[in-house]
C-alpha cells in the first residue's frame, strides 16, 4: 500500500510517502508561504520514488485544529489531487499526530490556539492503535482537561507558549515535554495508513477541514467570500 501525506496547520510544511511500511518525509519551515511550496513538495517526494498520484492507494491530510488558512490548504490540495486520481482520503488529527510523532505512550497534546487558548487533547497508545482519553477542544491553558495517573509526555507549542500553566496544571503527572513539536506529515502518513487499511478512507468530496473555533473560522471565511465577491464585481466584462 502507497500513501501520501501532507501537513500544514502550523508554520511548517511537510510531505510523506509510506510505501508498506517504510515512510520517507520532508519538511520546511513555511512561514506563511505553504501555498507557495505544498505542491512543488508533493511533486518532489513522488519523482523521487519513482511514482505518480495516480500509484497512492490514498491521500492522509492534517485537518487540524491549527492555522485556519493552512488547514484550508490542506483540505484543499487533498480534494484537488484526490478528485483527479479518484483515490480516497483520511483525515487526521493534528493533536493525535503530535501523539504519534512523539514516540511516547501516554501524550498531552496541545497547541497554541492564540487568544489565551490552546488546542488540547489527551492519548494512550495502545497495541491496537492509540485510545483517545480526552478529546480535542479549544480551552485555556489553566482549564486544560484533567488526566489520571502519572507518566505523561507533554508535545507541542502550547507548552511553549503557557509552559508555566500547564506544568502547574499539571503537576507531578508529565515525565517530560518537547514544546517545539509540531504535528509531522510522516505522523499523519503512518496514522493514515491505519485508516485506509481498516477500509475507512472516504470520497475527496468529505475531506473537511477540523476546527473548533468557529467563531474565527466563521469570520475570516466570511472575508475570504467577500474578497472572492470583490474581485468577480471588479471583473472586466468578457
Amino acid at each position: 500500500m502507497k500513501i501520501l501525506a501532507l501537513e500544514t496547520s502550523t508554520e511548517y510544511c511537510s510531505v510523506a510517502l509510506w510505501q508498506d511500511g517504510v515512510t520517507v518525509a520532508h519538511c520546511e519551515l513555511a512561514g506563511q508561504k505553504h501555498s507557495e511550496l505544498l505542491i512543488g513538495m508533493l511533486d518532489a517526494q513522488l519523482q523521487d520514488a519513482g511514482l505518480g498520484i495516480g500509484d497512492m492507494d490514498g491521500i492522509a491530510y492534517g485537518s487540524g485544529p491549527g492555522s485556519f488558512t493552512g488547514v484550508r490548504i490542506a483540505c484543499g490540495a487533498t480534494q484537488g489531487l484526490a478528485f483527479g486520481a479518484q483515490i480516497p482520503v483520511a483525515g487526521i488529527c493534528t493533536l493525535l499526530a503530535l501523539a504519534q510523532g512523539s514516540g511516547q505512550s501516554r501524550v498531552i497534546a496541545a497547541l497554541d490556539a492564540r487568544m489565551g487558548e490552546i488546542y488540547c487533547a489527551a492519548y494512550e497508545k495502545q497495541h491496537d492503535g492509540w485510545l483517545t482519553v480526552c478529546e480535542p477542544c479549544l480551552c485555556r491553558p489553566e482549564d486544560a482537561p484533567v488526566v489520571a495517573g502519572r507518566d505523561w509526555f507533554g508535545a507541542g507549542s502550547g507548552f511553549a507558549a503557557f509552559g508555566d500553566a500547564l506544568q502547574a496544571r499539571y503537576a507531578g503527572q508529565l515525565s517530560g515535554m518537547d514544546a517545539a513539536a509540531v504535528p509531522q506529515a510522516a505522523a499523519i502518513a503512518v496514522l493514515g495508513a491505519i485508516q485506509f487499511a481498516g477500509g475507512l478512507g472516504v470520497d475527496a468530496a468529505q475531506a473537511q477541514p477540523f476546527y473548533l473555533r468557529d467563531k474565527v473560522a466563521l469570520k475570516t471565511a466570511e472575508r475570504e467570500q467577500l474578497a472572492i465577491e470583490k474581485s468577480l464585481l471588479n471583473k472586466p466584462p468578457q
